[in-house]
């Protein structure tokens, strides 16, 4: 039997390509293949129908892990993802919901799952820790960007993605217009920019104590409003579109960027996150953004399908930093 014949039946639904002695090209379905293809022609399969899935490390079972794991399971392999691992700081709350041999109990241990994207939807002292070991082995996204308001991480992830060629990958989350920030930023036409991130008090995580006495129907307060790198420790898991955003409009970083939260006890629907872009000559943008979210709720749903669509793009786009 010739080795087309070979292929044919190996592989009948197969993207196959073929190059002749006598320099003529064939691709198409095995089965389809022209009988001139004699013992003699080299044959290889298209690599894009036979490659192994990426691998995707999942840090962080919250809601929104919660949500990426489901859609791993389920779209993953259409998409080209399979799930390597999850980890979550209590591994109990796993246990019955993913599969014994992807719950990884020591974090520690990452490496040995050889992923090749990892992806933080936890906290972040878990970018600090953790941060730069991943990039030495894997893409790397970064869910809580506010850890990069520190500008020593910051730099440490910077320079690890350079050093490893591994992406470091900041989702827009609830960020409107982040590409497009960065573009102005990149031509060197960014002046200013605000945001200011309305909430129902319910919704906030913060390290001090600014809405300890927060009443029902007291309406809104201004909470804090100031720069970007003094917002990000008060509200760690509240302000990570204000970190993307300091991102993208990179030459202004976190203490140009100015940002604002907002107690809004009207606000039982839906956070707001407001866009305030300055260029030069008098240009500028505003943007209001509505996100539809439950009392309680940290991240607006939007924001989940948002991560998952980011996620979609940790592909590897070289040693640095990318706004996805």
């Amino acid at each position: 039997m010739k080795n087309w014949e070979l292929l044919t039946t190996a592989f009948p639904r197969q993207t196959l390509h073929c190059v002749c002695p006598e320099f003529r090209l064939t691709s198409g379905c095995a089965s389809s293949w022209p009988t001139h293809c004699s013992g003699k022609c080299t044959a290889i399969w298209n690599m894009a129908t036979s490659s192994s899935p990426l691998r995707i490390g999942v840090v962080g079972y919250g809601h929104l892990g919660q949500y990426l794991v489901e859609r791993i399971r389920t779209d993953g392999a259409a998409r080209g993802f399979t799930l390597a691992f999850v980890w979550n700081r209590n591994p109990a709350k796993l246990k019955g919901l993913v599969p014994d041999e992807l719950i990884l109990t020591d974090l520690s241990a990452f490496a040995e799952r050889q992923c090749d994207v990892i992806v933080e939807v936890c906290h972040p002292q878990i970018v600090k820790e953790f941060g730069p070991h991943f990039l030495s082995q894997s893409h790397f996204m970064v869910g809580s960007p506010s850890a990069l308001s520190d500008p020593d991480l910051n730099q440490k992830l910077r320079q690890a993605a350079c050093q490893y060629k591994k992406t470091l990958y900041i989702p827009s989350g609830a960020l409107w217009g982040g590409q497009d920030i960065q573009r102005l930023n990149d031509s060197g036409a960014l002046r200013a920019l605000f945001i200011r991130m309305s909430k129902h008090p319910s919704c906030f995580r913060l390290t001090g104590d600014l809405l300890s006495d927060w009443a029902e129907g007291e309406g809104r307060r201004v909470l804090f409003k100031g720069s970007v790198a003094e917002l990000c420790p008060l509200a760690p898991n509240n302000v990570n579109t204000m970190a993307a955003a300091a991102v993208a409009a990179g030459t202004l970083g976190f203490t140009g960027v100015q940002g604002e939260i907002v107690s809004d006890t009207a606000l039982s629907d839906y956070h707001v996150v407001e866009v305030e872009v300055t260029g030069p000559d008098g240009f500028s943008v505003h943007t209001v953004r509505r996100n539809p979210a439950k009392l309680g709720a940290v991240t607006g749903s939007a924001t989940y399908s948002s991560f998952w669509n980011s996620l979609l793009l940790c592909k590897g786009h070289g040693g640095r930093i990318y706004l996805c």
